[in-house]
């Protein structure tokens, strides 16, 4: 049973590490043997033509990729995210479910370049850089940097990023007055809560909601994201709840807890389930798109 748990726990720690480096705050395109350090926000290519062959190494970067001109897109990543989006059909795969990128595979498509997450596939990109391939590592941990990433690629594919950062504003239409305090649990063993410095704090920021982790700084062991006692919750009481699904039953879970029914939250029927992608990962920009109307949702609840 322990041997599951911590199977379970670190599988869980590792998501949401990859979800914090799912797309882009400083993004540059390294070339093989770059004289200087390339200046942030400023992409380096080899030359001014466009990029005719893009492999993504993750869901949102093949996704914007896609959107962006889908003709250029060669190679995706193996995720059930994206493996079940019939929009893929026919566009090789390059990584498993949780497996690294296949190198042989990738470098087969004889791609201009490369596009993973920073902190995961930083050595797929120095031995494709040893090659002479272009590479783009990312990182999102806010909506600004959802915006750069998808500038940042227009860039590169020669593309409009207009008519795409205009579908992210319409998100944030129409955003409820009301601010209840909110807690996002995204974990129980250990309870862990993203503060403003990741994705999904960075998201209740945009609706206005009082992120009681907000401001919370502590042992984690994921970026951007807090550690949470029992102790702590009943502290902090919230008004609404948010419990992240997995596909574990999480908040059965915690509905086997204590502390769970002295909350305000839950004796008012505020407990919200939410899906994975959109509000931890990005992992789409249809997954984005439905957190944003589910918190447009639970925000206008009494």
């Amino acid at each position: 049973m322990y041997k599951t748990l911590f199977s379970r726990t670190a599988i869980l720690l590792l998501s949401l590490a990859f979800a914090a480096c799912s797309a882009a705050t400083t993004p540059q395109i390294q070339q093989s043997t770059p004289a200087v350090s390339p200046s942030a926000n400023q992409p380096q290519t080899t030359n001014n033509e466009s990029v005719q062959k893009v492999v993504a190494l993750t869901p949102l970067t093949a996704d914007i990729i896609h959107q962006l001109d889908r003709t250029k897109l060669v190679g995706i990543p193996g995720s059930k995210l994206v493996s079940s989006n019939s929009k893929f059909t026919g566009i090789t795969a390059v990584t498993g479910e949780r497996t690294p990128p296949n190198l042989e595979k990738i470098i087969a498509l004889k791609p201009d370049l490369v596009v993973g997450a920073s902190g995961f596939h930083d050595q797929t990109m120095q031995k494709l850089q040893q090659l002479g391939i272009k590479t783009l590592l990312t990182q999102v941990d806010s909506w600004t940097a959802l915006e750069k990433l998808t500038t940042t690629l227009a860039k590169s594919l020669k593309a409009n990023p207009e008519p795409l950062l205009k579908r992210y504003q319409t998100f944030l239409a129409d955003i409820p007055n009301q601010s209840p305090a909110t807690l996002v649990l995204v974990s129980r063993q250990p309870i862990l809560s993203p503060n403003q410095s990741s994705w999904a704090g960075d998201l209740l920021g945009k609706f206005n909601v009082k992120n009681v982790a907000a401001q919370l700084q502590g042992d984690s062991p994921v970026r951007g994201y807090v550690t949470l006692s029992a102790e702590k919750i009943l502290e902090a009481n919230p008004e609404v709840i948010i419990v992240v699904d997995r596909g574990d039953r999480i908040l059965d879970q915690y509905k086997s807890d204590s502390f769970w029914n002295q909350l305000t939250a839950t004796k008012n029927n505020r407990v919200y389930v939410f899906d994975y992608y959109g509000l931890v990962n990005p992992g789409s920009i249809e997954k984005i798109e439905q957190a944003t109307v589910q918190l447009k949702q639970v925000l206008t609840k009494k």
